[in-house]
């Protein structure tokens, strides 16, 4: 227990500065992009420099200093009267930057997306969308997909192991993107279905309505997870039962369904229980272009509409719930092989 516990300590320290590292080298890199005009009301984004001032990011320059051939960054119009500002240096910035973080949970304010808003307080709003969404399609995508392989293992070489095999390899091939569009112009001829994601206010007047929401989505993002676990359960399940410590089992009176149930889908499952964790992981990335193509208010869609509108905020806060979820991911899964299988222990001593 106290080598697991170690290297548990160990890895999240590791995870931590791992997250720091990238987090600081997005957001210099971002800060060396050119800053785009808002295209917002002047009252607005006036105040956003303003603030910008007062937080410490950039500074405000005189009329008479730039008429004398000072530089400036932003020149900004309001109630008359030309507004300069100049940006402090990058590592002035990122400084203070990591104070505002650490001292206040301050990763900035929205630039496009909602200007003046926490950008925090915006993907807070889309992540409950993205996780119920992402969480309901691996409910139904691990035990079908389990299922199927289990059945096409024990089916080996017959014509439902054939046409399983052959089903996978189609939707495996195709992206979500694709799938949905495939979907909602099949579904579209269904009266009822929403072609795309209902308000928050349509959904709470029709709970139906609701429900109806996630099939398509769902449906999306569940086709290609099933296929995976399917074909990968199939290949270990018909390798473990093909080995030699199955055939002793079966010598000593186990049946073959007795021996695939204690012995065989136990030790299949020690590569499988972990890419469930990964799947989830590579669910959650690939449901980006799937929300913004559905409408879905998630995190995924807001980070595509960040980038668009270079709301540079905005991005590095869903950059650091992606990676944050990404590297907790690896510790959660190099410990799920010693919850599979006791026989192994992460961190202990040879």
């Amino acid at each position: 227990m106290k080598d697991t516990a170690k290297y548990v300590i160990e890895r999240i320290l590791f995870i931590f500065l791992t997250a720091f590292i990238i987090l600081s080298i997005t957001y210099i890199l971002l800060q060396c992009l050119p800053v785009e005009p808002m295209a917002t009301q002047p009252v607005a984004v006036w105040q956003f420099w303003e603030r910008q001032v007062t937080l410490g990011f950039y500074e405000r320059v005189s009329k008479a200093d730039v008429m004398a051939g000072a530089q400036y960054e932003i020149k900004f119009v309001f109630n008359g009267e030309t507004y300069y500002y100049m940006g402090k240096p990058i590592l002035e910035r990122y400084w203070t930057w990591l104070v505002g973080i650490v001292t206040r949970w301050d990763w900035g304010t929205s630039t496009a997306l909602q200007i003046n808003h926490s950008a925090v307080e915006i993907l807070m709003t889309g992540l409950p969308y993205s996780m119920r969404l992402n969480i309901i399609s691996m409910l139904i995508s691990i035990p079908v997909g389990i299922g199927l392989g289990i059945l096409a293992a024990l089916k080996k070489n017959t014509w439902v192991d054939a046409t399983i095999s052959t089903v996978i390899m189609i939707f495996i091939s195709v992206p979500s993107f694709v799938l949905i569009s495939f979907l909602l112009i099949l579904f579209r001829k269904i009266p009822g279905f929403p072609s795309q994601w209902p308000s928050d206010a349509q959904a709470a007047a029709d709970p139906i309505l609701a429900i109806k929401a996630y099939i398509i989505p769902v449906m999306a993002l569940c086709f290609g997870s099933i296929c995976s676990f399917a074909r990968y359960t199939r290949a270990e399940l018909t390798e473990v039962m093909s080995s030699e410590f199955l055939l002793l089992a079966r010598t000593k009176g186990l049946t073959r369904a007795q021996s695939v149930v204690r012995h065989a889908l136990r030790n299949s499952m020690v590569p499988i229980v972990p890419m469930i964790i990964a799947e989830f992981i590579g669910i959650l990335s690939g449901s980006m272009v799937l929300e913004q193509i559905y409408g879905i208010p998630g995190i995924g869609a807001i980070f595509v509409r960040g980038i668009n509108s270079k709301d540079y905020p905005v991005i590095m806060v869903d950059m650091a719930i992606y990676t944050t979820i990404g590297l907790f991911a690896t510790l959660i899964i190099d410990l799920s092989y010693g919850i599979v299988d006791p026989r192994i222990r992460m961190g202990a001593r040879k």
